[in-house]
């Protein structure tokens, strides 16, 4: 970085590592939704946005550790919960009418069967229509809880149930 007249200092989110603002055009070009999924060291955040001049629009947001009102009983940090977080976000955004998204994970690393990754299987399970290869989703007895336990399969069940009946 030199000081001289032709230095430009970049944008502030992009100098804190915050917003990759190519991929973030690169997405917005798309006319499309956005299922933005974001990892955290105790759970997950999903929320479908829509991109407005004066700011992005939440059509839908769902958080993990929210999803003890509606049943769960297990960790909020692991792949089942990831999957009931993306399922719930998906259909709250149906109920908002957004059919369609595309994935942003920001600057995370993108790891296939990760719990990006079964968020984004449980939005797509719940009938949000996100391009995806089947590659990238985790194995189907990590997504429903069974590597864990019978018990956490069983809630999943139980608390898929109860999101179809409150926002289905």
């Amino acid at each position: 970085m030199s000081d001289g007249p032709n230095y430009k200092v970049k944008f502030r989110r992009r100098r804190d590592f915050k917003t990759n603002y190519t991929k973030r055009l690169a997405l917005l070009k798309s006319g499309k939704a956005r299922l933005v999924v974001r990892k955290t060291n105790a759970g997950m955040v999903c929320e479908v946005t829509e991109y407005k001049p004066l700011g992005d629009m939440v059509k839908a947001f769902q958080s993990a550790s929210s999803l003890k009102k509606l049943g769960w009983k297990a960790n909020t940090g692991n792949i089942p919960s990831a999957y009931l977080c993306g399922y719930a976000c998906a259909k709250k955004a149906l109920k908002a009418g957004v059919t369609e998204a595309v994935l942003d994970i920001g600057l995370a690393t993108p790891i296939h069967g990760g719990r990006i990754f079964a968020a984004l299987k449980g939005a797509i399970d719940a009938g949000l229509s996100v391009p995806a290869d089947a590659a990238v989703f985790p194995k189907e007895d990590r997504a429903n809880g069974k590597h864990i336990g019978i018990e956490t399969a069983k809630n999943l069940e139980e608390a898929k149930k109860t999101i179809d009946k409150e926002f289905g």
